[in-house]
């Protein structure tokens, strides 16, 4: 599983952790329904996850667009609003969990965040 943060938002680290987890629980339901082996086998084998930063939102959604056209399970998260960032925003997407050969090819030039 790879969670993308938006860079350019310049979350706390509290309020970036609270993201990536929203991400990863949606995107794990999603997977669950969407590629049950690829769910299972993830949870099988330590729920890895991968925390990458994003500078720009629309990085994000295009990188959302090709997850999607991949057939990757994906869930984006959009802040309720009540602290750092405005109802609405759009801070963090979940993809996965997928095999590395389904993530790398468009994660794989990402930074850590």
């Amino acid at each position: 599983m790879v969670l993308l943060l938006r860079g350019e938002l310049r979350l706390t680290p509290g309020k970036a952790a609270v993201q990536a987890a929203h991400a990863a629980v949606l995107a794990s339901a999603v997977a669950a329904r969407m590629r049950p082996a690829w769910s299972e086998a993830w949870g099988r084998t330590g729920q890895k996850k991968i925390a990458l930063l994003v500078p720009t939102l629309a990085e994000l959604e295009e990188i959302r667009r090709r997850a999607v056209a991949r057939g990757i399970p994906s869930a984006l998260v959009e802040d309720a609003g009540f602290t750092e960032v405005a109802p609405g925003t759009k801070t963090c997407l979940g993809l996965g969990p997928a095999p590395a050969s389904e993530l790398d090819p468009i994660t794989g030039d990402l930074e850590l965040y």
